[in-house]
């Protein structure tokens, strides 16, 4: 019996042990899993911390790098022009340079004492960065957009007049214009008449422009002194009766539009002369409240003749007019001509030879669209007394004092609502043997200069 209680004594003593034993090993199972998380959680905290230092290096650098251009970007220039008088816009002195960098550095050194605490030490590379784009920076406002352009261009007629159609919807001008007139010649070759036409123009510089289109198969050289030079335009073959006629006429005018400054708008040939001198054909031209297309309606052959009944219902028989091609027009009007894709394709489509569309397209689309503005009488003198398809012409012996007087004011017509014997400025047809006497009287009798 007490050999069983040992015995049972030693058994309970066993199982404790066993015990014992069990939660030592499950306390250092314990102790290994929590070092190992504990190790985890230590490798990926370095990890991360190495991962957001090398961002946060990589973060800086990258401020660093773009900070000059995302702080100091130049604001528009309305803030700089409202606190500073700038100049002309083609007048830029040293001195304008001189100051204006000085303003930006002061604003530099204001902005850096304002603010000690801040690091600023990529702010002084940034502010020479500014004043070096302003120093070189010219400004240019509308004085290279308003310059006279150059006759000569590589743009085809499409290009051209789109180019030309374009209006400023603001009609109030933020500068000084002087008007000009643009004296546009269609011809086959050279000026004959350059001789007569370059005294008309002497001492006028600046208010008119001129604009020759003749045969592209011209090659006549022109006089870097003359008034002439550099004044064609890119040209195609124009032939008499047919619709290159207005086409040519077009191109010139799309031309003329090119510069602002154009408000008149004059169409010559190359037998045309000047019966007056700049000042009053000047004066004439800008003080008129009319354009002056010739356009009456004539019954006929060589009228209403002339008129396709394919032009309907666009053009109708009742609104077909006739007159002479040698136009004098304003800019709307000049406008409105290379604009037009209403009437001038039914010329082109319809008016084929033996219509004559030079002596009917400005006539009849001036009549439909804007026949109240129009005086319908031309500027240029002509005679057509002795019939035929083509006008009188003028030789050496038909220029004298008596006959150019006569021209200049042998006719009464409406000017501005009132009556005048000033009725024609220009006059054709004038041949190169005619020259001689015209240089000999027309100054004289005209007052040129």
């Amino acid at each position: 019996m007490k050999n069983k209680e040992q015995q049972g004594k030693g058994d309970g003593k066993g199982a404790g042990s066993y015990l014992n034993l069990f939660f030592a090993q499950l306390d250092l199972l314990n102790f290994f899993g929590h070092a190992l998380v504990f190790g985890i959680g230590l490798l990926i905290g370095i990890t991360l911390t190495f991962f957001v230092k090398n961002f946060s290096f990589i973060n800086f650098q990258i401020q660093q790098f773009s900070l000059p251009s995302n702080t100091l970007k130049p604001p528009p220039f309305s803030p700089i022009s409202s606190n500073i008088s700038l100049p002309i816009p083609d007048i830029k002195t040293k001195n304008e340079s001189h100051c204006f960098e000085g303003l930006v550095l002061d604003s530099g050194k204001k902005n850096t004492s304002s603010s000690p605490q801040k690091d600023n030490q990529t702010i002084p590379s940034s502010n020479s960065t500014l004043v070096t784009k302003v120093v070189n920076f010219t400004r240019i406002g509308l004085s290279e957009f308003l310059k006279s352009p150059m006759a000569m261009h590589d743009m085809s007629d499409e290009e051209l007049l789109w180019k030309a159609s374009m209006v400023p919807m603001i009609h109030k001008l933020p500068f000084k214009q002087t008007p000009k007139v643009a004296f546009m010649f269609l011809t086959k070759g050279p000026v004959l008449l350059a001789p007569l036409w370059e005294r008309f123009f002497k001492g006028n510089e600046g208010l008119y422009s001129i604009y020759v289109h003749s045969y592209p198969s011209s090659n006549e050289t022109v006089p870097k002194n003359s008034v002439f030079h550099g004044r064609n335009i890119p040209s195609k073959e124009v032939r008499w009766g047919e619709n290159s006629m207005i086409e040519a006429e077009r191109r010139l005018l799309a031309n003329a539009l090119l510069d602002f400054s154009n408000q008149r708008f004059v169409l010559l040939s190359e037998s045309c002369i000047p019966l007056f001198n700049f000042s009053t054909i000047y004066t004439y031209l800008m003080n008129s409240t009319k354009t002056f297309v010739e356009a009456y309606d004539l019954p006929g052959e060589v009228g209403r003749g002339r008129y396709r009944t394919q032009m309907r219902p666009q053009i109708r028989l009742s609104q077909w007019r006739k007159g002479s091609q040698w136009f004098q027009i304003d800019r709307f009007l000049a406008l409105q001509t290379v604009s037009d894709y209403h009437y001038f394709p039914v010329f082109l489509k319809y008016c084929n030879p033996n219509c004559y569309s030079d002596e009917h397209y400005l006539p009849t689309f001036v009549s439909i669209k804007f026949w109240k503005r129009n005086s319908n009488r031309t500027l240029t003198w002509v005679d057509w007394a002795k019939g035929g398809a083509h006008p009188s012409r003028y030789y050496r012996n038909d220029v004298n004092n008596e006959f150019l007087n006569k021209l200049r004011f042998g006719t009464s017509c409406d000017y501005n609502g009132h009556t005048t014997n000033i009725c024609h400025l220009f006059a054709r047809k004038f041949t190169t043997h005619a020259l001689d006497r015209l240089l000999r009287f027309a100054p004289k009798l005209m007052q040129f200069n």
